[in-house]
């Protein structure tokens, strides 16, 4: 397309047809291009860090060939799940099981009890606190387990009707979990409108009991399910503090029972992640088209 000067002159300019240019021609498509292979190239590396170890330690476990033999000519000699059921059969595996559901479970209620107060009320009535409480709720991830177990031996002669229980560990366990649950459910209360859902169930009567109870856990039943399978996680897989007050829940059993038998505590190691994958895919598949299904915010 040619464009004449208005002053008159005879210079014409050629205009491309379509308004490219060559910037347009040559760069442009090339970086779009590149813009999205970075983030395919890096989610494939994470997938392989993730999976490839996970593929080392289904062989030792699962295959009963020796060390030396490993190869290519024997990845599909004798498989076999004998090294994980033979764990199932020790009396210790149901024991230390069962405890740590229990304090899983535990744990998560406690959790639940402290935290979903404290934030709505900080939201509500100390929004500038909120920052403060955010900076104590991550310092359990900065200073290691070791460190909270080496202030509790100085007091545990002084406090062996509390530590001799099992179920002792739920407070330590409440700590060392904060810095996921507090943010789990901080985000699913900064998602809402809470001044004005809470306003709105007082004005009809409502006390704050009955607040909590009918307005702000069903709003909040995403953030809830996922703060706790958080806290279930770092409970299910907490070493440190067991340990040192030598209480046998599952991570320890599994621990022993790996110097015992190392292909079957491999394969027990393998089981947890792998469930623990799967419950965490299945989580998030459940709360995504809970939230794209749920209707408006609902008050009473």
């Amino acid at each position: 397309m040619a464009v004449v000067d208005p002053t008159g002159l005879s210079s014409v300019v050629e205009v491309p047809q379509g308004g490219a240019g060559p910037a347009s021609a040559g760069g442009v498509r090339p970086a779009r291009g590149l813009g999205r292979l970075v983030p395919i190239v890096v989610l494939i590396a994470c997938g392989l860090f993730f999976i490839l170890p996970l593929l080392a330690m289904a062989r030792f476990a699962l295959q009963n060939v020796p060390m030396i033999r490993l190869g290519w000519s024997t990845l599909f000699d004798r498989w076999s799940f004998s090294g994980i059921t033979k764990a199932f059969d020790e009396a210790e595996f149901r024991t230390s099981l069962s405890l740590s559901l229990k304090l899983a479970l535990g744990t998560v209620i406690l959790t639940q009890a402290l935290l979903l107060p404290t934030t709505l009320w900080v939201h509500l009535r100390l929004p500038k606190a909120r920052a403060f409480v955010e900076f104590l709720t991550v310092l359990p991830y900065v200073i290691p387990p070791i460190a909270l177990v080496a202030g509790i031996l100085p007091i545990k002669p002084h406090a062996r009707w509390f530590l001799n229980s099992d179920y002792s560990l739920i407070p330590f366990y409440t700590v060392l979990a904060l810095p996921f649950t507090f943010r789990a459910i901080d985000a699913g209360v900064r998602a809402l409108d809470v001044r004005t859902l809470v306003d709105a169930s007082r004005s009809l009567g409502a006390g704050w009991g009955t607040t909590l109870r009918r307005v702000m856990i069903p709003n909040l039943r995403t953030a809830i399910i996922s703060s706790s399978f958080l806290t279930a996680a770092v409970v299910l897989g907490e070493f440190t503090v067991a340990r040192v007050l030598l209480k046998e829940t599952l991570p320890l059993f599994m621990f022993e029972y790996q110097q015992r038998e190392p292909q079957g505590g491999i394969g027990l190691g393998l089981l947890a992640i792998v469930a623990t994958t799967a419950i965490f895919a299945i989580l998030s598949l459940v709360t995504r088209k809970r939230g794209m299904s749920r209707p408006a915010t609902t008050v009473l």
